[in-house]
């Protein structure tokens, strides 16, 4: 019997107004990845370009990993027109590796400054 792995983005559907402010979770394969991952894992980490573009697109407000008590994990603020478009992290190269699965929830940002200092 096959199992279908649940969609990230079920439930989006009609829920997003346009040009809406998405939370992203990238979930690693255990909770202490980001310490003891192994060299071809660290090197697929460490390709940023996908997720510069959006980036640099104004697809993605601000990413970087959370190093929480439970467990690290990364994280990201999409800004994207529809569901099509929040589905970019689905090209991220270790999504599309399966090496992190991603979770995607509404959100809305009530205030926002740049970095400082």
């Amino acid at each position: 019997m096959s199992h279908k792995m649940p969609d990230p983005m079920d439930g989006l559907a009609g829920m997003l107004p346009p040009m809406s402010a998405l939370f992203l979770k990238l979930i690693p394969p255990w909770p202490t990845f980001a310490m003891d991952m192994n060299a071809v894992e660290n090197t697929l980490m460490q390709r940023f370009e996908y997720t510069r573009a959006h980036f640099q697109a104004g697809k993605v407000l601000v990413y970087g990993p959370v190093m929480a008590a439970e467990g690290s994990f990364g994280m990201g603020v999409l800004y994207v027109a529809d569901e099509a478009e929040a589905r970019l992290i689905e090209k991220d190269p270790t999504v599309k590796r399966k090496l992190n699965r991603y979770e995607i929830s509404p959100m809305f940002i009530d205030g926002a400054q740049g970095r400082r200092g």
